[in-house]
C-alpha cells in the first residue's frame, strides 16, 4: 500500500492567515493581511500546481462561504490535463438520481476526473440555510438511502428504492459514469460509523493524534468486515514543512500573531455549537487555549482555534513530516488530504521537500528522488 496524495482548493479564499475572510463576528470592520479572493485564476495556479508536484487530486469544500464545487472544478479541468477533483457535496440537498446523472456526466467530460466527498453536515444552522431541517441523526439516515440510490442507478436499468426519505422508480443512469467514482466519507459519531461502513470507499478521518485515529480505523473496519466489504482509509491534515524544524514551528507561531483573545474566543463559540461529534472532538484537542498545541510529535492543533473542520497541521523539516506521514501511514492510512496558508506556497513546499522523502521511502509511485541538473556552458 503506497501513500496517495491531495491537496486542498481554498474555495472560499487563501491567505497568508488562519483568520476566516468572512469572519467570526459578522459586520466587523476588520483588515485582514494577505487575503485572498477565490477567483478562478488564482485556483488554476493552485490545481497546476498540485498536479505538476504530482498530487492525485485536489479536494474542494462544500458550504456557505465557498463557491460551488462542481461548478468551480469542472471549471478548472480545463486548465488541467491528469488532476482529480475530489469534488464534496452534500446528500439530501438535491435529488439521488440526479447527483448520480452529474456525476456520470462529470466523468465524461473530464475523462474519468471525478472523485465524491460525501458531507452530511454536522451544523443544524447551515443545514437550514439550505433547506435542510432534519436532525443530526435523521441526516445520516437519509445519506444512507441516498448512497443506496446513487450506486443503484449507476447499474444502467431501471432501479426503484422505496425508503422513509426517498422514492424511487425506474431511477437510471442512462450512461453510467467510467470509471464509477470513488466514494470518500467522514464521519465520527454512532451514526456515521454504518454508513460509512456500507457505503465508503475510503473513510477519511480529520488529523487526530496517530492513537485516536488507529482507534476509528478499527471500528470501522470491523463494521464493514459484517458488512462484507473492505474499506480504505485517509486523514485530512494541514502542514507546514520547512527546510528545518525551526523554520517550520517558526512559520506556524506566526500563523498564531493575528489571532488576539477575541477572536479565538469567537470562534469557539461558533464551533462549539456544531452538532459534528468530529468537530467536538477536534475542539477538545486544545480546549481553546495556546498553551499545549504541540498534541503529538510533529502535530500542532493550532489551526482549529479559529477554523472549523480540519484543525491539525504537521509542523516539522521535510524528514520530520514525512516520519509523521509514515507513522499515520503504519496505521493504514492511504489516502492523505492535505492542505496549509496559503495553499499555492505551502503545496510548492511539500511538493518539493516531503514527496521527494517519501519517494525514498518508496512511500509514493512513479516519482524519482531527484530531477536532473543542467550546467550551462557559461555563454
Amino acid at each position: 500500500m503506497t501513500v496517495r496524495l491531495h491537496w486542498f482548493l481554498p474555495t472560499g479564499g487563501d491567505g497568508r492567515t488562519l483568520v476566516d475572510r468572512h469572519a467570526y463576528a459578522p459586520g466587523q470592520d476588520r483588515q485582514l493581511r494577505g487575503v485572498r479572493a477565490p477567483d478562478i485564476e488564482y485556483l488554476a495556479q493552485i490545481a497546476k500546481a498540485a498536479e505538476q508536484l504530482g498530487f492525485e487530486a485536489v479536494l474542494t469544500p462544500t458550504g456557505t462561504w465557498c463557491e460551488d464545487a462542481w461548478l468551480t472544478t469542472v471549471a478548472l479541468a480545463q486548465h488541467t490535463e491528469r488532476l482529480k477533483f475530489l469534488v464534496a457535496f452534500r446528500p439530501g440537498l438535491i435529488s439521488p438520481t440526479l447527483a448520480a446523472q452529474m456525476a456520470a456526466t462529470y466523468q465524461r467530460v473530464t475523462r474519468g476526473r471525478l472523485l465524491l466527498n460525501v458531507v452530511t453536515g454536522g451544523d443544524s444552522a447551515e443545514q437550514r440555510r439550505f433547506g435542510d431541517r432534519l436532525d443530526h441523526d435523521q441526516r445520516y439516515a437519509r445519506t444512507d438511502e441516498f448512497l443506496s440510490i446513487v450506486r443503484g442507478v449507476w447499474r444502467g436499468e431501471p432501479y426503484d428504492f422505496h425508503g422513509s426519505h426517498y422514492q424511487v422508480d425506474g431511477g437510471l443512469t442512462a450512461l453510467p459514469p467510467d470509471p464509477l467514482p470513488q466514494l470518500f466519507f467522514g464521519g465520527s459519531s454512532p451514526a456515521a460509523g454504518p454508513v460509512a461502513a456500507r457505503h465508503a470507499d475510503v473513510y477519511l478521518t480529520w488529523g487526530e493524534p496517530p492513537a485516536q485515529v488507529k482507534e476509528k480505523i478499527d471500528w470501522i473496519r470491523s463494521l464493514a468486515e459484517r458488512e462484507g466489504r473492505e474499506v480504505r482509509f485517509g486523514v485530512r491534515l494541514h502542514t507546514i514543512s520547512r527546510d528545518s524544524s525551526a523554520e517550520a514551528w517558526a512559520t506556524a507561531n506566526r500563523l498564531l500573531d493575528d489571532l488576539d483573545a477575541d477572536t479565538v474566543a469567537a470562534a469557539q463559540t461558533a464551533l462549539g455549537r456544531s452538532e459534528s461529534v468530529g468537530q467536538q472532538r477536534m475542539l477538545a484537542l486544545h480546549g481553546g487555549s495556546r498553551a499545549e498545541l504541540e498534541i503529538h510529535p510533529g502535530l500542532w492543533a493550532g489551526v482549529g482555534l479559529v477554523r472549523g473542520g480540519a484543525g491539525t497541521a504537521m509542523v516539522g523539516s521535510h524528514s520530520e513530516v514525512a516520519d509523521l506521514i509514515e507513522e499515520y501511514h503504519a496505521l493504514g492510512v492511504e489516502h492523505f488530504v492535505l492542505s496549509g496558508y496559503p495553499h499555492l506556497e505551502e503545496a510548492y513546499w511539500f511538493g518539493e521537500g516531503v514527496i521527494p522523502e517519501l519517494a525514498a521511502r518508496g512511500l509514493v509511485e512513479g516519482r524519482t528522488t531527484g530531477a536532473p541538473i543542467l550546467v550551462g556552458s557559461g555563454r
